[in-house]
C-alpha cells in the first residue's frame, strides 16, 4: 500500500514537472528572437529534450536583452575592451607603451582578462578597524542599481520590461549608484576613505541635477519618458535638436564617472583611489569596474536620447540581433571617444569642480530645459 501511495505522488510530481517544463517552454518560444544566420542551428537543437528549453531561454527576447545583448555579456565585452582601449590610447598620447607583456604578439590585448583573474585569486584583505558586514556587503550590492537599468534599456523589440517611463526609471537608479559609493568610504573606516566619499558627495550634488535637467529637457523634446518615442522621433537626431542638453550629458557622464579632468574623488596622487583605498582582492576588482559599468549605462542613454538609439544600419540575416548590435556599437564608439579626455586634461580640483557644477554648468542645463521645452512644442 505505502509503495502504490508512493508511486502515485512520484506520478503526479512527474506531471506537475512536464506541465511546468510546458508552460515555460510555450513562455520563451512566443516571444523568442528571430535570427535568420542562425535559424538552421535553432532548428536543430529544438528537436532535443531540455536542450531546447535552455535555447529558447537563451533567446527570449527579455532574457536575451538582460543577459546577452545589451546586458551582461555585453558589459563584460565593454569591459575588457575599454580598460585595455584606455589605457593604450593614454600610453600614446603621452608617449609610452601601455600594456605589453600579457599576450605579447597581440600587444597585450588581454590584459584586462589577466587583471580579472589576478584579483579574483589574491586575498581580499580587511582591516580590523572596518565595519566588516558592510564592508564585504557593499560593493556587491552596488550591482543592484548597475543590474536594474539594463532591464529597461530596449533594443528595437529586445528588451526586459517595456514601461512608457523607461527613462525616468533608468536614471532614477543610475543615480542610486553614488550612495554605494559614499556608504564604502564609511565602511572602510579610513581617513583616506573618508575624503574620497565626501569628494564623491560633493560632486554628485555638483553634476546630479544639471544632468537630469538634461534628461527631462530630451522628454520636452520627445514628449514621452518612452525609449522607443524618443527613437522614433529622431528623424533628426537629439543632438542636433537639442545641442545644449546633448552638451550637458556629455559632462555628466565624465563628471558621474570621476574621469579626469572629474577623477577628485580618487585622485590617486592625493588619496589613493579615495572611497575604495582600503579594499583589495576581489572586492577591489568588483569596486574598480564599478565607475566604468556606471559610464556604461549613461552611454546606452546617451545614445537612445541623443544619437537615434538602435536605429541605423539593417542586415537581413542577423534579424533581431541587429537592434542590440547597433546600439552596443554606437555605445562603444561613445565611450571610446569619451575616454580621450582622461589623456589630455589635468585634473579639477574639488572647489574648481562644485564651482563649475553650481554655476555655469547649472545654468546651461536650465538653458537646455528652456531650448527642450521650446522644440517639443515645435516637433
Amino acid at each position: 500500500m505505502e509503495a502504490l501511495v508512493i508511486s502515485h505522488q512520484k506520478q503526479i510530481g512527474d506531471k506537475m514537472l512536464e506541465g511546468l517544463i510546458s508552460g515555460l517552454f510555450k513562455i520563451f518560444t512566443s516571444n523568442m528572437m528571430n535570427i535568420p544566420l542562425i535559424e538552421p542551428l535553432v532548428d536543430y537543437l529544438m528537436q532535443i529534450p531540455l536542450v531546447n528549453l535552455l535555447v529558447a531561454l537563451i533567446l527570449w527576447r527579455p532574457f536575451f536583452a538582460v543577459i546577452i545583448l545589451p546586458g551582461l555579456v555585453g558589459l563584460l565585452i565593454y569591459l575588457l575592451w575599454i580598460v585595455y582601449w584606455e589605457r593604450k590610447l593614454t600610453a600614446r598620447v603621452q608617449w609610452r607603451v601601455g600594456p605589453i607583456e600579457v599576450a605579447r604578439p597581440i600587444r597585450g590585448a588581454i590584459q584586462a582578462l589577466a587583471d580579472g583573474i589576478r584579483y579574483f585569486f589574491q586575498e581580499a584583505i580587511i582591516h580590523r578597524e572596518a565595519h566588516k558586514i558592510y564592508y564585504i556587503q557593499l560593493p556587491i550590492l552596488a550591482f543592484i542599481p548597475i543590474l536594474l537599468p539594463l532591464l529597461f534599456i530596449p533594443a528595437g523589440n529586445v528588451v526586459g520590461i517595456k514601461t512608457p517611463y523607461g527613462i525616468q526609471l533608468i536614471v532614477a537608479f543610475i543615480a542610486l549608484i553614488p550612495l554605494f559609493i559614499v556608504a564604502m568610504g564609511w565602511a572602510s573606516h579610513s581617513r583616506f576613505a573618508y575624503i574620497g566619499s565626501l569628494r564623491e558627495a560633493f560632486m554628485y550634488f555638483a553634476y546630479e541635477i544639471p544632468f537630469i535637467i538634461a534628461v527631462v529637457a530630451m522628454i520636452y523634446v520627445y514628449g514621452s519618458g518612452d525609449p522607443y518615442v524618443a527613437v522614433e522621433k529622431q528623424n533628426i537626431p537629439g543632438a542636433v535638436l537639442n545641442p545644449l542638453a546633448f552638451i550637458v550629458y556629455i559632462i555628466a557622464m565624465i563628471m558621474a564617472t570621476s574621469r579626469l579632468p572629474f577623477e577628485i574623488p580618487e585622485a590617486d596622487q592625493e588619496i589613493a583611489f579615495g572611497p575604495f583605498v582600503e579594499y583589495s582582492g576581489i572586492l577591489f576588482g568588483l569596486v574598480m569596474t564599478l565607475l566604468y559599468e556606471k559610464l556604461y549605462l549613461m552611454a546606452l542613454l546617451f545614445v537612445i536620447l541623443f544619437l537615434g538609439g538602435w536605429e541605423g544600419f539593417y542586415v537581413g540575416i542577423l534579424g533581431d540581433f541587429c537592434a542590440p548590435l547597433v546600439l552596443f556599437i554606437k555605445t562603444v564608439v561613445v565611450i571610446s571617444v569619451l575616454v580621450i579626455v582622461r589623456s589630455v586634461y589635468a585634473r579639477y580640483r574639488l572647489d574648481q569642480a562644485i564651482r563649475l557644477g553650481w554655476t555655469s554648468y547649472l545654468t546651461l542645463s536650465i538653458a537646455a530645459l528652456i531650448l527642450g521645452m521650446f522644440v517639443g512644442v515645435l516637433v
